[in-house]
């Protein structure tokens, strides 16, 4: 998991640059409908709206923008009731599985773009079910800033409900996942909350059960390229993979294509 969590978290550092083209607020636009729609349209009684519209405010979406889809997703204004859960699975290079969560008012437009994606990445669009049961989904908290002491930490964590946890960065500003059952994320984001953490993201993940390491350069880069390419999508609201990624070669990587 580390190399996927290491993508990741460059794209997170990338987040203000990708949203100035519009992607960002087009996606957290969509997971506040339909954060709105499948639950009360007020963030007092609805934690994934409220956490939707807290990574809004982060990302820095208007205003205007937020009251809208909230609008939308309580069926107060057209836009909102098009919108599908589609789950779609494939390959990329060297066999990685790769797990992708959408949301479309148009699933034929949807499917096309992502297989033009996985073909011009040496990867292939599969079959539903193909690769899913390669992963279990769980709830994750991410929490930032001084760490003093990490017994404090897992206590909190334990406390909460947590699984597990692991540090992506340490350090002034270290930056930690904490993960739990997809039912228990309210409850541990809370407790952690109380405990004077930091939280910066409150989020339902897919998690491999199993990696494939990758070393070749070559399939690295391809590998990467792709999963730009598919996160790039507007429909496109999560990509998963089981690849796992030095920090050298994943930053290497980066570094050369301009990250």
């Amino acid at each position: 998991m580390a190399g996927h969590s290491k993508w990741a978290n460059i794209k997170r550092q990338k987040a203000h640059v990708d949203a100035k083209k519009g992607n960002v607020f087009t996606k957290i636009s969509r997971e506040i409908i339909v954060a709105a729609r499948e639950g009360v349209p007020n963030p007092e009684g609805n934690f994934q709206l409220r956490v939707a519209i807290e990574k809004a405010k982060a990302a820095g979406v208007p205003k205007d923008n937020i009251e809208r889809a909230i609008a939308k997703g309580a069926g107060t204004l057209d836009g909102g009731n098009g919108l599908e859960a589609v789950r779609y699975e494939g390959y990329g290079p060297g066999g990685v599985a790769v797990l992708i969560e959408a949301w479309t008012d148009n699933r034929n437009r949807t499917a096309a773009d992502l297989r033009a994606a996985f073909s011009k990445n040496g990867g292939n669009l599969g079959e539903t079910g193909c690769v899913s049961w390669m992963f279990a989904q769980k709830g994750v908290v991410t929490i930032t800033g001084k760490m003093d002491d990490e017994d404090q930490l897992l206590e909190a964590s334990l406390d909460g409900g947590a699984e597990s946890y692991g540090v992506l960065e340490a350090g002034e500003t270290a930056l930690v996942e904490v993960f739990t059952e997809v039912t228990n994320l309210e409850q541990l984001s809370q407790v952690l909350k109380n405990r004077g953490y930091g939280l910066t993201g409150a989020e339902l993940r897919w998690i491999p059960g199993t990696t494939l390491e990758v070393t070749e350069p070559d399939q690295a880069k391809t590998l990467l390229k792709l999963m730009d390419a598919l996160d790039s999508l507007d429909d496109v609201q999560t990509v998963t993979a089981n690849f796992e990624m030095t920090d050298d070669l994943m930053e290497a990587i980066a570094v050369a294509q301009g990250g």
